[in-house]
Parts: C-alpha cells; sequence; structure tokens
C-alpha cells in the first residue's frame, strides 16, 4: 500500500483497481455484442484491456506477499473444482447416472429460469472457426485474466465491502456467513451452469478464507478455468465456453 495515500485518496484507488477491471470487463460483454464483431474478437478486447487495466492499477498492491505454501491447495482444489463443473455432465455420469445426469441437465446444466438458449451451428471459439490464435487468447483470458477480475471484484471487494466500509482493511479471513453465502449465490448466477458457478465459489471463498491469500484464490480459480479449456479443446465439448 502506498503510505503516501490520504485515507480518501486511498479508498478512492482502493474501489477503482478492485472493480474497473472486472466492471470494464462486463460492459465490454455488454456492448460489444453486436453481429458486426465475432465473438472471438469481442473476446480477445475484452482481454488486452482488463489484462492492461489490472498491469496499470495493480490491485495487489492492496495485499500481503502471496505465499508459495498456499500453491498446493490452491491447485487441488482448482482440479476438484474443475471435476465439479464437467462431471455431471459426461458420458460417464449420463451412462451410470442417467437419473441424476437428467437432472442436472434439466435444471443445473442451463439457468432454467430462462429459455435454453438455441445451440449454435458453429462454436465460435473453436479454432477452426477463429483460427488457434483466438482460441488460445480465449484460454488465456479464461485461466488468467478473468480469474483475477472475479477474485479480485467477489471475493477481493464484494465480500469484505459487506462486512466493513474501509474492505481493503478487513482480514481477508474474516468468515461472515450470510455475506459469504451470498456472493457465493451471485456468483454462482453469474454462470449458466449456475449449481456448479455456486460450488466454485463456496471452493474459491474458502480457499481465501484458508489462506488469507487472494493469490492462491486466483490460482485456483485458474487452474479450475485452464483444465476446463484444455478439457474442451480435447473433446471438442464448445458449450462450456
Amino acid at each position: 500500500m502506498d503510505a503516501q495515500l490520504q485515507p480518501t485518496d486511498e479508498g478512492r484507488k482502493a474501489y477503482l483497481s478492485h472493480i474497473a477491471p472486472f466492471g470494464v470487463w462486463m460492459a465490454i460483454m455488454t456492448f460489444l455484442d453486436v453481429p458486426q464483431i465475432p465473438p472471438a474478437w469481442r473476446y480477445a478486447i475484452q482481454t488486452v484491456v482488463c489484462s492492461l487495466l489490472l498491469l496499470a492499477l495493480r490491485p495487489w498492491r492492496w495485499y500481503g506477499r502471496a505465499s508459495v505454501r498456499h500453491l498446493p491447495l490452491a491447485f487441488a482444489v482448482g482440479v476438484g473444482v474443475f471435476a465439479l463443473w464437467v462431471g455431471p455432465e459426461l458420458p460417464w455420469t449420463k451412462a451410470h447416472c442417467p437419473t441424476l445426469h437428467a437432472i442436472y441437465m434439466r435444471f443445473c446444466a442451463v439457468q432454467p429460469w430462462f429459455p435454453a438458449p438455441a445451440l449454435p451451428k458453429i462454436w465460435p471459439f473453436a479454432p477452426e472457426t477463429c483460427g488457434w490464435g483466438l482460441t488460445l487468447v480465449k484460454l488465456f483470458g479464461t485461466s488468467v485474466t478473468i480469474a483475477a477480475c472475479e477474485e479480485l471484484f467477489w471475493r477481493g471487494f464484494v465480500y469484505r465491502w459487506m462486512i466493513g466500509d474501509k474492505f481493503w482493511r478487513v482480514d481477508l479471513g474474516l468468515f461472515q456467513p450470510l455475506m459469504f453465502a451470498l456472493v457465493c449465490l451471485v456468483f454462482g448466477l453469474e454462470h449458466s451452469q449456475w449449481l456448479a458457478g455456486i460450488g466454485a465459489g463456496l471452493a474459491f471463498g474458502w480457499v481465501l478464507l484458508r489462506t488469507r491469500d487472494i493469490a492462491a484464490a486466483i490460482v485456483c480459480h485458474g487452474v479450475t478455468n485452464f483444465l476446463l479449456g484444455l478439457y474442451i479443446l480435447a473433446t471438442g465439448d464448445y458449450h462450456f465456453w
């Protein structure tokens, strides 16, 4: 934290550095969702702009030094969330647990309160559609940029802001059950696979509470998204993207 900052300036910069990257990501996703801009190019714009914002705003300065000793836990939980995300939709689950698979696909694989989206005839992020360059940008954006933006926003900012006015001074390990549950719920509903999203929010939040290290939560989130991306590229199951 910059020692010369006055409290008002300190607060303004803390808010900006946590909110702006995720806010700009959502704004680009919303306002550039037009037929003239292919989804892969829109995602590349989101990734580049928000990566540069993170580098410019340096939100990590509001946190202590990241610890390598938290990486094993972050990796393990990230792998577990990946399994949670894809497991209910696997062909193995359909063959061996057909009822579970059917219920999940009906109510949890898409948000049931909205009409089921029509599957595209051409998957926009497949390399045969947009080229390997943009596909790899998509993989980087999901694994690094949005993982950092979401963790800094939802767990670095929103959760702690709900607990205390000067959120950047709230202990990362402080557990408030109601606030924790609300953030996990909203985070989950942000995703089409809403139930897996809630589970992911619980897991990423637990890692942050357990380690008091925002970098561990970001790594955990990034591992999940990276493995999901590799799974998509290996299987062609692009509906996850």
